[in-house]
């Protein structure tokens, strides 16, 4: 129960007044107060409820505070510490994010890390209580909901053991539900590696006695091929349970609703915002076949913004109704997202070449970003460039779904800052990406796809709304009424468009719903195990398979097309984010990959915008050649194995450098005349200490190779900004000094 003697200040800069913590806005100033609660981790804090820790923490549970003075940064963790929240950010559907420290007395009472966004639950009389756990749950959802719960496991499995923190989903106590949504209460770090057997074995003890009738068997025999180390990797994991979600899907009906608005907003002369449906439309699915939700916000002011927005919006949705005309039981999700992509790319392809035909350049190119949602089925997919927004709502909820392409992001989610953190440095709101400021090789989309058994509406924005949080205060009470029939979509949309207009006012508004309404029946015939057929399911899968959600978009970021590559080419020679079913584009993907990660950062000597947020997008940097090559240097952060000549036969002894070591690109060359694939030649600059009497033997100045489709962005950092090198073989460089470079001034979007 929350303490009504305790003071909430204003979150608003220029306000910070005191005001009762019942009270929804501040008395002073009207800006609504948001109350933050946090989860304390660990063993929680020390103290009563109602009492007040470091003059701003309100103890509300043992482990539950409340900031009570969100407009203070808090105090700010080791990096080292919260790094895997960090490198999870995308994930944060799923996954807390760091909020900051409470500060202890000493040794005897150290820090006491604080997440926010945590699986938390507030009643209407105010009392704050843990999301119901998984294992509670489990036997009152439907067969539907169950397999999706499974599914959402299935996918954070590698993200979370890529960190170290598998072991988190096989804790009951950190799994909890909100709505449809898996949540972790906090990361639990491996003691050791767990494995896929160990999950099936967790399934089989905590979820199969309840598992309904309907997917009983299914689940069962999906037990047995993880328990035997029959199902080898995620990705047959998640073919399995599509399939199964497919067939169960038939019992579920849904009808959507979608509408949109864009304003030109008090303060702009014209409209560079565009969305479809045309903004006033309002479309219904059944009876139209296809419904699809597209935002746009162009950049450019007068040089074309407006212009990159339509071209985006006509091209993108002339190509996406070709796709919707498929039948949706035929569609195969990794395609679809590859298509996505695809549109995305078309999209950035056609405004480049206006700006190339126009002879624009620099700041002069006109761009937009994008967000889309394309509801089928039981599915909703999503995709996004820029920093347009998609937020998620339920009746348990309201969640971002996107991450935003703009520095502060970066930052976050490469290990090198926390967000709050992040978005005080100068140029953090500038974009790293947009439709149609370079060509499709530098531009890497990210598509998502989501479950979805319940009723929820989506929103889609451009930051004329998303700015100054203004989602995060008024979903609830514009929004949210639409799931609980309180409201319509209409209604909410003009809602949303008044208050961007008079509470922000400083740019171009754009907004769409979509509402979709669900019907389950739980199915009279059990799904056949057969469904779940490992034969039938596919060993050699990429690595960097579906954008799911649940899939980080750093991965995404990272996906880089090849220049001779032809976007139009049959699958085995098209870019990666064009599809996903040729192994033979990973190891492309890898190489492009690496090369950008091993770049130079290229600071201007201009000062950082100060404006609302600065919409230039940075320019790519070229991929480092014969010339620059030898100026690269990494830090494996993931042990990941080399050899010593470069040939790979089947056998070939391999050698394994431990993270922390710090390794010189000397040299890159392909494998073949036309191949995929590369040898990267490095030299050890230094090696850490490790239990692995393979590295001991490893010395400073020894040279090896490695397949550059191997060297993803989970196995290594760039640290070429801070190191040079005569500083090899001697130096380990501080890679926590890392800094993002700055920006010029940017055209207010």
């Amino acid at each position: 129960m929350e303490n009504d003697a305790a003071t909430l200040y204003c979150p608003n800069e220029a306000c910070q007044a005191p005001n009762p913590i019942a009270h929804n806005f501040c008395q002073r100033c009207s800006t609504p107060l948001l109350k933050r609660y946090l989860w304390a981790v660990a063993d929680g804090v020390k103290g009563s409820s109602g009492e007040i820790l470091a003059d701003r923490y309100l103890i509300v549970t043992q482990s539950v505070v409340l900031d009570t003075k969100p407009g203070l940064l808090p105090q700010t963790p080791e990096l080292e510490d919260v790094r895997p929240y960090l490198r999870l950010i995308p994930f944060r559907l799923h996954v807390p994010s760091v909020y900051g420290v409470l500060p202890g007395s000493g040794d005897s009472e150290p820090d006491i890390l604080l997440l926010e966004n945590p699986p938390l639950h507030s009643s209407a009389s105010g009392e704050v209580s843990v999301c119901s756990s998984l294992t509670t749950a489990w036997r009152d959802a439907t067969s539907m909901r169950q397999l999706n719960w499974l599914w959402q496991i299935a996918h954070l499995w590698q993200p979370l053991a890529s960190e170290g923190v598998a072991q988190s989903l096989l804790d009951p106590k950190l799994l909890r539900v909100e709505g449809s949504l898996v949540r972790l209460l906090e990361l639990q770090s491996n003691e050791n590696t767990p494995e896929l057997t160990e999950l099936g074995e967790f399934w089989w003890r905590q979820f199969l006695p309840g598992a309904k009738p309907a997917i009983s068997d299914f689940c069962k025999q999906i037990c047995r091929y993880l328990t035997k180390g029959e199902i080898h990797n995620t990705e047959q994991l998640i073919q399995i349970l599509d399939k199964g979600l497919a067939e169960i899907g038939r019992s579920q009906t849904s009808s959507i609703k979608i509408t949109t608005k864009t304003d030109t907003g008090p303060s702009r002369q014209r409209n560079e915002d565009a969305c479809y449906p045309p903004s006033g439309t309002v479309v219904n699915k059944p009876p139209q076949p296809t419904a699809l939700a597209i935002v746009c916000d162009g950049i450019g002011g007068h040089a074309g913004g407006n212009v990159a927005s339509s071209l985006a919006i006509e091209t993108i949705q002339q190509q996406v109704q070709q796709l919707t005309k498929v039948p949706h039981d035929h569609i195969d999700a990794t395609i679809l997202l590859a298509d996505l992509e695809r549109a995305a790319a078309a999209a950035n392809d056609k405004i480049s070449q206006r700006n190339d035909s126009e002879n624009r350049q620099g700041r002069q190119r006109m761009g937009t970003t994008l967000v889309m949602g394309l509801p089928i089925a039981h599915e909703m997919y999503i995709a996004h460039v820029g920093d347009s927004r998609a937020y998620w709502i339920t009746a348990s909820g309201c969640h971002q779904v996107t991450l935003d392409d703009d520095v502060a992001s970066r930052e976050v989610r490469l290990g090198y800052a926390v967000y709050r953190d992040a978005v005080q440095q100068s140029g953090a709101g500038s974009l790293v990406q947009a439709l149609g400021m370079n060509p499709s090789t530098s531009l890497h989309p990210t598509a998502q796809r989501f479950i979805l058994d319940e009723d929820s509406v989506f929103l889609l924005c451009s930051d004329g709304l998303s700015d100054f949080d203004r989602v995060e205060q008024y979903w609830e009470t514009e929004v949210q009424p639409i799931v609980f029939g309180k409201t319509n979509v209409t209604n909410a949309t003009d809602k949303l468009v008044e208050i961007a207009t008079s509470q922000n006012g400083h740019d171009n508004i754009t907004v769409a719903l979509i509402h979709y309404q669900t019907k389950f029946s739980e199915p009279q015939t059990p799904l056949d195990a057969s469904v779940a057929n490992i034969e039938e399911i596919s060993d050699v899968v990429p690595k960097t398979t579906v954008n799911t959600v649940l899939q980080p978009t750093s991965s995404q970021k990272t996906q880089v097309i090849p220049p001779e590559v032809e976007p139009t080419k049959k699958p085995s020679r098209i870019p990666l984010q064009l599809a996903f079913v040729s192994v033979l584009v990973l190891g492309l993907a890898g190489l492009a990959y690496a090369l950008t990660q091993l770049r130079s950062p290229n600071p201007t000597s201009t000062p950082a915008p100060t404006n609302l947020r600065a919409t230039e997008v940075l320019p790519p940097e070229p991929l480092p050649n014969a010339d620059n090559t030898g100026n690269r240097f990494v830090e494996i952060i993931r042990n990941v194995q080399f050899s010593k000549t470069p040939k790979d036969p089947p056998g070939a002894a391999l050698v394994s450098v431990p993270d922390g070591s710090v390794l010189q690109i000397l040299d890159e060359k392909l494998i073949g005349s036309r191949s995929t694939d590369s040898w990267l030649h490095l030299q050890i600059c230094s090696v850490k200490s490790s239990t692995n009497s393979r590295n001991q033997t490893l010395k400073r100045g020894e040279k090896l190779y490695i397949r550059s489709s191997k060297l993803t962005n989970s196995n290594f950092n760039d640290v070429s900004d801070i190191v040079t090198p005569n500083q090899c073989p001697a130096v380990t460089p501080p890679v926590e000094t890392y800094s993002p470079r700055t920006v010029g001034p940017a055209d207010s979007n």
